[in-house]
């Protein structure tokens, strides 16, 4: 099945070749996020919150361009640099999904740059 790239114009240059975003029927996947800034900068380091709000941001602003909503994601991949961070991430993603909560899962690893503390990938699902 083809899809359709999914590149906000506001967003800054990817650091690997990738879309924001892809659509495909109606099903809207969005990369792995983090909390970067133009050149690959890390945004709110030290701030396992502000990085999430920066995170879910930008996917609530993928998933729009794609004719999407948060209340359309079915399934959040999230990773965390550290456990410690765990809480701070789910007081956040607890704003952006406050009625029925997508399927997810959560693990800690690295992530591609030192300072990241989190990362979420979403699966969204648009009505036929």
């Amino acid at each position: 099945m083809p899809f359709t790239a999914i590149n906000p114009p506001q967003f800054p240059t990817p650091i690997a070749p990738f879309s924001a975003g892809a659509k495909a029927g109606n099903t809207v996947y969005v990369s792995g996020t983090l909390a970067l800034g133009e050149g690959g900068t890390v945004l709110h380091v030290g701030d396992a919150e502000a990085q999430t709000r920066h995170v879910l941001e930008v996917i609530k602003t993928t998933l729009e361009a794609a004719g999407a909503t948060m209340a359309d994601v079915a399934f959040n991949h999230i990773f965390l640099k550290d456990w410690a961070d765990y809480a701070a991430m789910n007081k956040v993603y607890a704003e952006y999904f406050p009625g029925d909560k997508p399927a997810r899962y959560c693990i800690v690893c690295g992530l591609v740059r030192p300072d990241s503390l989190v990362e979420i990938a979403s699966v969204a699902h648009l009505a036929g």
